[in-house]
């Protein structure tokens, strides 16, 4: 009998987890207990980043306690603010975020420390900078000087207000926050899984969310998003969906953003942020762009009806970002500034229950094959 393989690894548990429950069929997907959309109602980013790395949600004193953490975390070392300098204009912002990862975790003389209490810290920490670096680099691009993070602004705001200058108004804030939520965890996705693997080696956090950047970077994962983007793009106007799509399945290529390898519904993110793009859309100038993915979802529902192909989160978040004045290559880091939470979670139980993964590889190739010497081949 022939042994099987696990292509992917589909349908395999790798690992248990406190942290995350997907139900592809219903729709569902669940935070420690707590489902996604009551908390994209009622919490906060950092409430839900709490919630990850405890299992529960903070009182007020640990809120506030966590808030305060990642405000003296948010300021880039001289190093890394160094190395952003040289390397814009050179890198791709998702190259960046990565290397700024691996700087802080070279100025880190705890970084091999694995205790629970000091991972918390170096988790919040990452969660802390990623903003930081992505404000800057985006600001350097434009020879514009980098602004300072506020005291006064919660994470996803300051995010905004660093990025752009110009401080967000109440909707766009709230927008934004939810939108870290909703991208916070997900499971044992590809990303989280490279994690993983690098962690259970026992190698430091900073080189196991190292990892799970470059993981992302991929167009099959978190690439998706700033694809959407480039899809809405080009297609321009209602008038052009249908022969833009047609071009494109008769290439054989994807529609990304529609269906998902978990998701057999659609994505309960996708209906939240969907919601929440009508609301951005009643006053920004960038409309167009979520007013077309609406045109352009309804024409693939009736293109591919019959088929179990529904919008996943990177579907509406592309235009969404695009209304809150985001530039598109910034979405996929933007993903990973989000999902520290969900890697440094999956991190903490790796590390307090580690055992190496190492998996087997069925053999295909030749066997019994005698050495032949150079002079003879």
């Amino acid at each position: 009998m022939s042994e099987s393989i696990a292509r992917g690894l589909e349908g395999v548990n790798v690992t248990a987890t406190k942290l995350c429950r997907i139900d592809g069929i219903k729709g569902e997907l669940i935070y420690s207990g707590y489902d996604i959309f009551d908390l994209a109602q009622n919490s906060t980013f950092e409430e839900v980043a709490f919630l990850l790395w405890n299992l529960r949600l903070p009182s007020a004193a640990e809120l506030a306690s966590l808030k305060a953490t990642l405000l003296s975390e948010r300021n880039l070392s001289d190093l890394n603010s160094r190395v952003l300098t040289e390397i814009v204009g050179q890198i791709r912002p998702m190259r960046a975020l990565e290397m700024a990862v691996i700087t802080a975790g070279a100025l880190d003389k705890n970084s091999s420390d694995l205790t629970n209490s000091q991972l918390k810290q170096t988790a919040a920490r990452l969660t802390a900078i990623m903003p930081t670096v992505l404000a800057r680099f985006h600001r350097l691009r434009q020879g514009l000087e980098p602004v300072p993070p506020r005291d006064d602004l919660g994470h996803s705001a300051n995010f905004l207000w660093m990025l752009n200058g110009r401080e967000p108004n109440a909707l766009e804030q709230r927008v934004f926050d939810v939108a870290m939520i909703l991208h916070a965890e997900h499971e044992m996705n590809a990303s989280t899984f490279s994690a993983l693997v690098t962690a259970s080696t026992l190698s430091d956090m900073y080189s196991a969310i190292a990892s799970a950047i470059g993981t992302l970077k991929g167009p099959l994962h978190g690439g998706a998003n700033e694809a959407v983007y480039k899809l809405v793009e080009a297609i321009g106007s209602e008038q052009n969906i249908a022969s833009h799509v047609e071009a494109l399945l008769a290439r054989g290529e994807r529609v990304m953003g529609i269906g998902h390898r978990v998701y057999k519904t659609t994505d309960p993110r996708a209906i939240i942020l969907e919601k929440l793009g009508h609301e951005l859309a009643e006053t920004s100038p960038d409309r167009k762009y979520f007013d077309l993915s609406l045109k352009l979802r309804d024409y693939l529902a009736r293109k591919l009806e019959g088929k179990p192909l529904y919008p996943n989160v990177d579907f509406f978040s592309a235009s969404v970002y695009k209304m809150l004045g985001i530039p598109s290559d910034l979405y996929t880091p933007i993903f990973a500034m989000s999902r520290i939470t969900g890697w440094t979670a999956h991190l903490l139980e790796q590390y307090a229950d580690n055992r190496l993964v190492r998996p087997n590889a069925l053999y295909e190739g030749a066997s019994n094959r005698p050495y032949t010497p150079i002079t003879s081949r």
